[in-house]
């Protein structure tokens, strides 16, 4: 009979810094290899070919799982999920600079979220106030509205990774103007700031909730003190947004929940997975979202990975970003020994929350995605930025530390 094997052991505090500098060592040494100089300048180049924006799974360096579907995936598609397997994806995305989800609480939604009466996406889509800085992907997503009285909801703004609170139609001006105007777009470098400072236009003091305004306002268009737009920052280290909307395409209904169910799976042996409540620093949310275009690829699944201020000044100092550029050891090479010489699992949530604030780095777009790929998708895609199958299932995305994007 074999013997049971023995449990991870607690990590004894007087190791932990050592045992951070061997995974430092490690990391910087796996890291070498991938590094890559940045542009001069906010000149962003279009990549042609995928391997130039994302480095694609190699057996010798990955070994050959990469090669290999989930074996023990039990979720199917149904039978008549049929898709497009002819049309070449990559490179045919029209680029977006920012990307507003708006917390609605719900996974479907009219045709045309912008249609919406009453709502913040018809402020957002149809107002008359727009981005000055590029277009702007709308997307509606079952994040939880908040529980307010005053009927306010959020929103998510990327690649600033900052969840912006007491969001109303009535504010969507200032939204517009005080938050994604002068925030980071999509093909602008990664700047060293953290996501959880207010935006140039909006001032330090402004009075919170509990505190009075100094003098009233004559403005009709003002919002009040109650309903100030607060900004902080988005708690995950990964995101994975997947189209769900029924009314656009019944696959995406039909493909978004199995997906959830199997990414689900994977990530919980690995302490990474959130729920939509769990706000848990580090880890993958995973919500769904309205139409993002490509119904006939179903399912579409755009992975935005985050960039820390820490990595950033790394960066900069010549040391190559692994959760940016895509040569972030693998969480199986994570494993250390303790003085007994048994293997132990370094919290890998508390190496992210450690890094602190920062924003989007990388968003890659995939589509075409079965149940079986979610396996690899996490280990290689979600956490590493490599891609497992590029020519049958990237679509595009962008890279704001090699200054690359698909269009």
């Amino acid at each position: 009979m074999a013997a049971p094997k023995t449990p991870h052991r607690p990590i004894n505090a007087y190791r932990v810094p050592a045992m951070l500098r061997n995974l430092s060592y490690k990391l910087t040494s796996a890291l070498s290899s991938s590094q890559v100089s940045l542009k001069d300048g906010d000149e962003f180049t279009t990549a042609k070919k995928t391997e130039e924006l994302f480095p694609t799974t190699d057996p010798a360096i990955d070994c050959d799982d990469c090669l290999h579907d989930c074996a023990s995936c039990s979720i199917k598609y149904p039978r008549k999920f049929e898709i497009d397997e002819t049309e070449e994806l990559y490179g045919h995305v029209k680029g977006w600079s920012t990307h507003l989800v708006v917390a609605t609480g719900k996974t479907d939604w009219v045709r045309d979220v912008a249609d919406e009466k009453g709502s913040i996406m018809e402020a957002v889509g149809k107002g008359d106030t727009k981005p000055s800085n590029g277009k702007l992907m709308l997307s509606a997503s079952d994040i939880p509205v908040p529980n307010h009285s005053d009927h306010s909801s959020m929103v998510l703004l990327l690649p600033s990774w900052q969840f912006i609170e007491n969001v109303t139609p009535a504010n969507v001006p200032e939204l517009i103007t005080s938050f994604v105007n002068p925030g980071p777009t999509n093909n602008t470098p990664l700047r060293t700031q953290t996501a959880s400072a207010l935006p140039p236009s909006v001032p330090s003091d402004k009075p919170s909730s509990a505190e009075p305004a100094a003098e009233p306002t004559t403005n009709t268009q003002s919002i009040p003190t109650s309903l100030s737009l607060k900004a902080r920052s988005c708690p995950h280290k990964y995101l994975i947004l997947m189209c769900s909307q029924k009314t656009r395409d019944a696959r995406c209904g039909q493909s978004a929940p199995l997906l959830r169910k199997e990414f689900e799976r994977h990530l919980r042996p690995l302490g990474l997975y959130r729920d939509l409540h769990d706000e848990r620093p580090g880890g993958v949310g995973i919500y769904f979202i309205s139409h993002v275009g490509g119904h006939k690829f179903s399912a579409n699944v755009m992975i935005y990975r985050h960039s820390s201020v820490a990595s950033q000044q790394k960066a900069a100092n010549g040391v190559a970003n692994g959760h940016a550029n895509g040569a972030q050891k693998r969480l199986e090479d994570l494993k250390l020994e303790d003085d007994n010489g048994q293997e132990v699992l370094l919290d890998a949530n508390k190496e992210q929350e450690a890094e602190g604030n920062g924003e989007a780095a990388q968003c890659i777009w995939l589509a075409r995605v079965k149940p079986e790929d979610c396996e690899n998708i996490i280990k290689y895609t979600v956490l590493q930025g490599k891609v497992v199958k590029p020519e049958r299932q990237l679509r595009g995305g962008f890279d704001r530390c090699k200054q690359l994007a698909s269009w």
